[in-house]
This record gives structure tokens, C-alpha cells and sequence, in this order.
């Protein structure tokens, strides 16, 4: 505890005037686990005679438990407020990579997995923070911290990662899981809730809600959105499972190089999210701006297998970072706007859980199409995907010309 209870509370109500940096911070430090673990997963798993395709399954395993968990955080945190769920997480992330350390098989890596998945669906719960935290003209930037964390995140956990390889695939896992304990004590000391008593819902209903699923996607303005969600995450799915798997085969990087690689990506994304997307949301709207992502990523994915050499691999990582930078957080966005107030945990828990689905269905088409066709695959039919996307998010941009447009 802090030693003087008078500096405690000062500390205290400065926190509350700025819950956002706050949040940002939490999320930051869990993400930096979540980053650690990234890049050495597909090495620690062929270790347990893992081919490509079980590698797609275990990143699957983590995304089916997000996929069911996500809106049951969602509603969860609707009903008993945001800050119980994210410290439920908190601590269920430091158990997940304990777990992940003292692996001897490929069962208890799976198992590890899946407690990760759980533990990281709380997503939502974080996005419903900024919803209830900021007006809606400020969504887009709200929603890019928490893009800015997971880039930076990204940018010193898989450095952290590379270099703690050294000592074993283990001694990665339990730094993360002692830093997510210590990230679970910081956050239960300065983490403010961001609902009031009269605000939160009176929804018993915390599992998922098929119905409620079924209504957004026929929603006229939410289903497009959640839609757009689903695919770009689908095709980005494709990467994250069979990325290092890649460059291992077409450039000979081993875990501690991909650990600097994903680095690099965490940086392109805070620099994206953190500054550039909110202020380009205010200046062009969020649908033009995904339309505009989306077109990145099209060539960001078709070119990312055919790179000569790192150069042109780092350009190509550039191209498709962007893109992804500039799409997420403004979906986010809209799909909050959309959302009613007290609704805002379980419509967000529903988006994540779109975006779940396609993280389990993304690594298994990867790690098939890996296997079976080769490695360009996985970011070819993901190109076309987002080729799909890019169609899609043209339609909205119509659609809201047409909605201006005098009668």
C-alpha cells in the first residue's frame, strides 16, 4: 500500500479526472504479455512436435474461449461495472502464462491457451470503459488507445520475449506472468471504475446472446460494420498464426529476429493508432477512413510473402500496419456510436466476439493453406478477403452520402 494515505488520495483524484491514461497504462502492461508469448508460440509448440496446422489450432484454441467469453464480460461488466472484469482478467492472464511456463506437453500448452483466451476476452470490457469515458465526436481517438497500447505492447513485448529466449522457452512466460500479477496490483490501487450505481444495467442475461448476435448483423448500420470486423480480422488472423512460420521458412529468422520484427509492427501501430487515427477520423469520418485501410491492407497482405529481403519485408509490414491501423479503431467507433448507452459492454462483447470467431477460423485456414498450398497462400486468400471488406465498407460510404443528401 502507498505509505502516506493523504499523497494516496491526491493520487486518487487525479486519477479520476484522467481514467483514460489510466486504462491505457493496464492495458499496456497486459498486452506487453500477451506480446512476450506471441513470438515464440509457433517455436515452443513445434518443440511439441507441432506442424503448422497445430499451430493454427492452438492460436484458435485462444480465440474460440474469446469468441464465447467476450460478451459474457460485456454483459458481466454492464451489470457489476468495468473495473471487476478487467482485474478478473488481469489476474487469469498472469495464471494463463504461469501455466504456459510450466508446459511439458502439448496438452498443457493447449490448456494454457485457453485459460489466455478467457482471461483476454475482456477486451470489450476496456472499449466499453472509453465508451463510457468519452463523448462520441472523441470515439475514434478514444478507441486508438487502446490500438496505441497494443502497439506498444507489441513493440516491447516481443523484444523482451526475443531476448529472454535465451534462457529457455519458460523464462519468457513467467516474466509475463509476474508482470500481469504485478499489473493486477496496480490496477486494484489506481484503476477507478467508470459507471455509476444508477447507470449500470439491470440484465441478468451474461452468456451469449444468439439473439442479440442475429439482431446487429441485420441491424442496417451495425451489421455492415460488425461484417467489416469479422473479415478484417479473419484475414489479419492469417499472419498473426503463420507469420514467424514464414519468415523462418523464406528468410531463416528464428524467434529472437520475429521477436524484433513484431516489435517493429507494435511500433508502426502506436505511431497509427496512437496519434494519426483520431485526427484523421475528425477530418475524413470513420467510414472513408476504413474504406481507405482496408484498400492498404488489400496489397499490404498480397505482397508480404513476395518480400526480396528485409527492406522490402519492412515497407510491405508498413503498408499493411497502416491499414489495420486506420480500420479497427474507427469500426470500434461506429459500432459504439450505434450502441445504445447501457447496452455499450454487450454490443462491444458482440463485435469481439465476431472478431474471436474469425481468430479461430483465420489461424486453421492459415495454417491449412500453409500446409497444403505454401506459404504465400495464407496472405494471398487473405488479400481477397479483404478485397471483400474493401466492397463492403464502399457501400457504407454510399450509404451515409445518400442519408446526407436533401430529400
Amino acid at each position: 500500500m502507498y505509505p502516506n494515505p493523504a499523497a494516496r488520495l491526491i493520487l486518487l483524484q487525479v486519477m479520476k479526472k484522467s481514467p483514460l491514461f489510466v486504462l491505457f497504462v493496464t492495458v499496456f502492461i497486459d498486452l506487453i504479455g500477451f506480446g512476450i508469448i506471441l513470438p515464440l508460440l509457433p517455436f515452443y509448440a513445434q518443440h511439441f512436435g507441432a506442424d503448422a496446422l497445430l499451430v493454427g489450432l492452438l492460436s484458435t484454441s485462444f480465440s474460440l474461449m474469446q469468441f464465447l467469453f467476450a460478451p459474457v464480460w460485456g454483459r458481466l461488466s454492464d451489470r457489476v461495472g468495468r473495473r471487476p472484469v478487467i482485474l478478473i482478467g488481469l489476474l487469469g492472464s498472469s495464471i494463463s502464462y504461469l501455466t504456459f511456463g510450466l508446459a511439458q506437453s502439448l496438452p498443457i500448452l493447449f490448456l494454457s491457451r485457453v485459460l489466455a483466451g478467457i482471461a483476454g476476452a475482456n477486451i470489450s470490457t476496456a472499449q466499453a470503459y472509453i465508451a463510457d469515458s468519452t463523448p462520441p465526436s472523441q470515439r475514434a481517438k478514444g478507441m486508438g488507445l487502446i490500438g496505441a497500447a497494443y502497439g506498444l505492447g507489441f513493440t516491447v513485448g516481443p523484444a523482451i520475449g526475443g531476448l529472454l529466449s535465451h534462457f529457455g522457452y519458460a523464462a519468457p512466460a513467467f516474466f509475463a506472468s509476474a508482470l500481469s500479477l504485478a499489473n493486477f496490483g496496480a490496477a486494484w490501487w489506481l484503476l477507478p471504475e467508470s459507471r455509476d450505481r444508477s447507470e449500470k444495467s439491470r440484465s441478468m442475461k451474461l452468456a451469449l446472446s444468439w439473439q442479440r448476435m442475429r439482431a446487429g448483423l441485420k441491424h442496417p448500420e451495425l451489421g455492415i460494420f460488425l461484417i467489416l470486423f469479422f473479415i478484417s480480422t479473419f484475414a489479419f488472423a492469417n499472419l498473426e498464426a503463420t507469420f514467424a512460420l514464414m519468415t523462418a521458412r523464406k528468410f531463416s529468422f528464428d524467434a529472437r529476429a520475429n521477436g524484433y520484427l513484431f516489435a517493429y509492427i507494435g511500433v508502426l501501430i502506436t505511431i497509427i493508432q496512437g496519434g494519426l487515427t483520431g485526427r484523421l477520423a475528425r477530418r475524413f469520418g470513420e467510414r472513408r477512413l476504413i474504406a481507405v485501410g482496408l484498400f492498404c491492407m488489400i496489397f499490404g497482405l498480397g505482397l508480404l510473402p513476395y518480400s526480396l529481403g528485409l527492406k522490402s519485408l519492412l515497407l510491405v509490414l508498413l503498408l499493411l500496419v497502416t491499414g489495420h491501423g486506420a480500420t479497427n479503431p474507427s469500426i470500434s467507433s461506429l459500432v459504439s456510436q450505434t450502441a445504445s448507452t447501457e447496452d455499450q459492454g454487450g454490443i462491444l462483447g458482440v463485435a469481439q466476439s465476431l472478431a474471436s470467431l474469425a481468430r479461430i477460423l483465420g489461424p486453421v485456414w492459415g495454417g491449412f493453406t500453409f500446409d497444403s498450398l505454401g506459404f504465400q497462400y495464407p496472405y494471398l486468400t487473405g488479400s481477397l478477403f479483404m478485397a471483400i471488406a474493401f466492397g463492403l465498407s464502399l457501400m457504407a460510404v454510399k450509404r451515409q452520402s445518400n442519408l446526407r443528401e436533401p430529400a
